[in-house]
């Protein structure tokens, strides 16, 4: 038995111990010290994370590198981990994140000095890395657990450290309030995903009762997918839509999906930078991962039934968000709102129900993680240097700063789909298998391009171009960390926008195996052809 995955999932969690047992960092080399040994961690993560990648074999079976640890034997609950291809290329994409989020809020979480020349908060540095290296351990498990009870459990599990993130480490450019603000966005934050959590524990344990009830006393989840695919364990109608909306509605509060949206603008708006991309490139991704996982894997019926009404709302959060967008004063509130619309496009292609749509949707998390994160970071770098979220704070900026402007329209244009950026190549996808069984849908959902555009050039020509405003006139170009933080970003958004295969070829086995479990084809395409009596085409 491999501990491949154990051990992937271990060692962040082991360095978070470790960060946070470092000595206090009343020295600048003392902080130095801390966070290299969290971005150490977070360079070995990363190495076997990519290690699961490689060993993955598409054509192998579903689940591969699978491990089994009795846990609590009287309900029939094991630490079972088991990696598919949708689940290898996610936690690949939260190991190289991870890395760069470090790098990137490098200075975030120093302590302010106090007016007697110590520091008011010694600890504050060892916290903001142990955080984000909790974070990462408990994402890594939600993407590789295989026991329902287990990836419930991690699932909430990561409120936690992503509530202390929020509402302690928050942005330092806020207002008067800030403290206020961050606290709010913290608690909203909770509630939400809390509700959403004590929903899904209803289920899980409704899943439970009926599965023990007809002789499978187990959380596993290919055990019970197998069942349910093979008629052995049978839900009726309205059981089986109760427990989907369960498990739906914890994981559409996650994503998120409008109407359940709320809690996004306010927690990235006033988390760091850094945390912002930690929720919506990687915890964000949990959601819609279990979407596919979860919703289809043990409710196909319920799926297909609800699927008309979960399109509605995704297309509709696709406009709603992009026309929210266009309408912020504030910066990163406006990549929230992009988010928003971008998470209704992911959500579509996976309610689809076909083969485009899926692959197109796994795509998308994974190009929505790296040009939002770029986008974001960027974003996060213009705003440490003026003091401002505002967008009206800013002009000319691309006259004092190229290289950061620069990357900055980069990130824009990979938000907005450009051809031969990343995200293209997964929105194409997406709105091809929509348009294939849903033509109306797939017809407005275009509509979310053009705002795209509208948003993220407009962002663009407000801040970096007119006459350089006074504020702006000695900004700093990007320095060597920001451009090792960006750098890797751009990279991958160009090479995954040019040659999507290596991705593809993971993932795409996985998206077959989902749609057999809910006995979906792709549409077959329409040919009206008027033949002779003779079989010949006139």
């Amino acid at each position: 038995m491999s501990v491949l995955l154990t051990a992937t999932c271990a060692v962040p969690a082991a360095g978070a111990v470790l960060t946070a047992a470092m000595p206090a960092g009343s020295t600048e080399a003392r902080r130095t010290t801390t966070k290299a040994v969290a971005l150490g961690t977070s360079a070995v993560a990363l190495a076997l994370a990519a290690l699961v990648a490689v060993r993955f074999d598409p054509h192998g079976d579903r689940y591969q590198l699978t491990e089994s640890h009795s846990w609590i034997r009287s309900f029939g609950i094991t630490f079972s981990l088991g990696v598919d291809g949708i689940g290898a290329v996610l936690a690949l994409l939260t190991a190289v994140l991870v890395p760069i989020v470090m790098l990137a809020s490098w200075h975030d979480a120093d302590p302010a000095p106090a007016p007697d020349g110590t520091f008011e908060n010694r600890r504050r540095t060892q916290g903001f890395f142990a955080l984000i290296l909790a974070v990462e351990a408990m994402v890594l498990v939600s993407f590789y657990a295989t026991d329902v009870f287990v990836f419930y459990v991690f699932f909430e599990a990561m409120l936690i450290p992503m509530y202390f993130l929020i509402g302690g480490f928050g942005d330092r450019a806020g207002g008067p309030d800030a403290a206020r603000q961050r606290s709010y966005a913290a608690v909203k934050f909770l509630l939400y995903n809390l509700l959403g959590g004590l929903v899904m524990l209803a289920a899980v344990i409704g899943l439970y009762v009926i599965a023990q009830d007809q002789g499978l006393a187990t959380f596993d989840l290919p055990t019970l997918a197998s069942a349910v695919a093979d008629g052995k364990l049978q839900f009726s109608g309205t059981a089986s839509k109760a427990l989907f909306l369960g498990f739906f509605f914890a994981f559409a509060v996650k994503a998120p999906l409008w109407p359940l949206h709320t809690w996004l603008p306010n927690a990235m708006g006033e988390a760091t930078a850094g945390t912002a991309v930690l929720i919506t490139a990687v915890v964000d991704k949990v959601g819609t991962f279990a979407m596919l996982r979860f919703c289809l894997g043990l409710f196909p019926d319920a799926s297909k039934a609800f699927a008309p009404a979960i399109l509605v709302l995704s297309v509709i959060g696709i406009v709603y968000g992009a026309l929210l967008a266009i309408g912020q004063k504030d910066i990163k509130r406006l990549v929230a709102y992009a988010s928003i619309s971008h998470f209704g496009f992911i959500i579509m292609g996976i309610f689809a129900l076909t083969s485009q749509g899926q692959s197109g949707a796994t795509l998308y998390m994974v190009n929505h993680g790296i040009s939002t994160a770029a986008w974001m970071l960027v974003a996060g770098f213009l705003i440490s240097r003026r003091g401002s979220r505002l967008i009206a704070d800013y002009g000319g900026v691309q006259k004092v700063a190229p290289v950061l402007a620069g990357t900055f329209l980069l990130g824009g244009l990979a938000t907005l789909s450009l051809p031969g950026l990343a995200p293209f190549v997964s929105e194409f996808l997406v709105l091809v298998g929509t348009f294939t069984r849903y033509p109306a849908i797939g017809i407005v959902a275009t509509f979310g391009i053009v705002l795209a555009a509208l948003y993220a050039l407009l962002l663009y020509q407000r801040t970096m171009t007119g006459p350089v405003k006074a504020e702006v006139t000695g900004m700093p170009d990007l320095k060597v960390r920001e451009l090792a933080v960006v750098a890797p970003l751009v990279a991958l958004t160009i090479l995954l926008g040019v040659y999507p295969k290596p991705l593809t070829d993971i993932v795409n086995p996985a998206v077959n195996a989902t749609l057999s479990q809910v006995h979906e084809t792709d549409p077959a395409p329409a040919h009206p052809v008027a033949a002779t009596s003779g079989g010949e085409q006139k």
